[in-house]
């Protein structure tokens, strides 16, 4: 299958973003997670923003749970599509952020390995670039089968260990517990999780940025993970332009990809 850029971002436009366009002042970036309107740290959160997109095309008309919701953009641009969305998030200062960024979006403060949403009344699940940070990912999976309807999807997305962390098997980033290549996230999902996969793919860069990497002859990985006060102009003036139709997915060339993303059936 030919690659495909993300679909534009339904209603919410992320690119341009500041941290002024929400009464609720931006979250501070503590690594953990992705937040908008911070220009040098557009290139992480736009791979991020591309995943709801894909997630999005699913969404519509559902009702929907995203699991991990962090500063709470993923599930404002779900509820955009779905029928109902709910984002549902642990840590109480995040999600008083979000319900005061995202008004009209409704967000849950609880554990995602006990949600205490009630059984089968889900028709999406999405956990997007939260996996990797799980302790307990048969806890998880248990709780979003049990949440999901029979027939409904989860869709997972995480980092590629090959490509995230290719000199170590264990994690750098030191809020990852686990990372993972597309054969031990289809384990994860299908052996531990009695999830069925219906697609694996792969998030590759599209032709603006493979343009700069063949400029410079480097992984634009590399240049941007370079000190921001050492980034030439152009790489700062692009970084702050790109949206996530800069990034494409594909079922090919999975071990060569950025991240992962695996739509599971229930």
């Amino acid at each position: 299958m030919p690659w495909f850029a993300p679909p534009r971002p339904p209603a919410i436009t992320f690119g341009a973003m500041t941290a002024s366009t929400t009464a609720a002042g931006p979250l501070p970036l503590t690594g953990e997670r992705t937040v908008p309107g911070i220009p040098h740290e557009n290139y992480w959160f736009q791979r991020h923003v591309a995943a709801y997109a894909f997630a999005a095309t699913r969404a519509v008309g559902k009702d929907v749970v995203d699991s991990g919701s962090g500063e709470g953009y993923g599930t404002a641009m779900l509820g955009e599509v779905a029928r109902t969305a709910v984002g549902v998030e642990l840590v109480g200062d995040v999600v008083d952020h979000a319900v005061a960024a995202y008004p009209g979006t409704d967000y849950l403060r609880a554990d995602i390995c006990d949600t205490g949403l009630p059984a089968e009344g889900t028709d999406l699940v999405v956990n997007l670039q939260v996996i990797e940070h799980l302790p307990d990912i048969p806890r998880f999976l248990a709780e979003q089968r049990r949440i999901l309807r029979p027939g409904g999807e989860l869709i997972v997305a995480t980092p590629n260990r090959l490509t995230f962390t290719p000199h170590s098997h264990e994690p750098t980033n030191i809020f990852h517990v686990e990372e993972f290549t597309a054969e031990e996230l289809t384990d994860r999902l299908v052996d531990v999780g009695g999830f069925s996969l219906t697609r694996m793919l792969g998030l590759h860069h599209g032709p603006r940025i493979a343009a700069a990497e063949r400029a410079t002859g480097r992984p634009f990985v590399d240049l941007v993970l370079e000190p921001v006060e050492d980034w030439p102009r152009w790489l700062a003036v692009l970084v702050a332009r790109l949206t996530p139709r800069d990034f494409v997915w594909a079922d090919t060339d999975l071990d060569d990809s950025l991240d992962l993303l695996a739509v599971c059936r229930r």
